[in-house]
């Protein structure tokens, strides 16, 4: 699990495509990789990722088939920069909301409004998603914990403030780029017992 509290953003550094996988190698911030270990779970612009060792050198994960059309890390190329979160353990302190790092769909960006330390961005979703994305719930996008602007019929805003925009990757988003998103589960869990409590009561 996961707070969406971004620690700081990674350059990808190497790719290596392989027969049924691709190896990400991502340079790490500063002190990120202290105390890791080979098997830890690590967000990766939002999705969870196995670390293949310590880290010492660099960030190295596995991505199969299945993660890459999911996601928006089939984009990446090299330099490219992701936010990166360790896994949560009972002392962290959850300043944003819980995810679990399994991306639900990628969002399309339809325009950035980027002031001198603020930004809007508007991103058009599948319809499918509308009843678990509303005005003032969470949202995480590329692995951060955001709360949700106003939602249109197949798009949502998000605003960030400074300190999203200083230490994550949101700030190098253009129109046509593709963010992971995750929908809040408790969110998910709430409306689908609503729906099931609703369904019920008229059979």
């Amino acid at each position: 699990m996961f707070s969406g509290i971004v620690q700081g953003t990674g350059k990808v550094s190497k790719i290596i495509t392989k027969k049924d996988h691709i190896t990400f190698e991502i340079s790490a911030p500063k002190n990120f990789n202290k105390k890791l270990k080979k098997g830890a779970s690590i967000s990766v612009d939002g999705v969870c990722l196995t670390s293949l060792d310590n880290g010492k050198n660099k960030l190295r994960f596995d991505v199969i088939e299945e993660t890459l059309k999911r996601t928006n890390l089939k984009t990446l190329s090299r330099g490219s920069l992701v936010n990166l979160e360790r896994s949560i353990n009972t002392s962290t302190e959850v300043g944003g909301h819980l995810m679990s790092g399994h991306i639900h769909f990628t969002g399309k960006v339809i325009k950035t409004s980027f002031k001198d330390s603020t930004g809007d961005i508007l991103i058009k979703f599948s319809a499918k998603f509308k009843e678990y994305i509303f005005e003032k719930g969470y949202i995480g996008i590329n692995g951060c914990s955001l709360t949700l602007g106003k939602v249109n019929k197949d798009s949502f805003y998000i605003h960030l403030i400074p300190e999203t925009l200083s230490v994550t990757n949101l700030k190098n988003l253009k129109k046509d780029s593709l963010v992971n998103v995750e929908i809040d589960q408790n969110t998910i869990a709430i409306v689908e017992t609503v729906k099931n409590t609703l369904a019920s009561q008229k059979s």
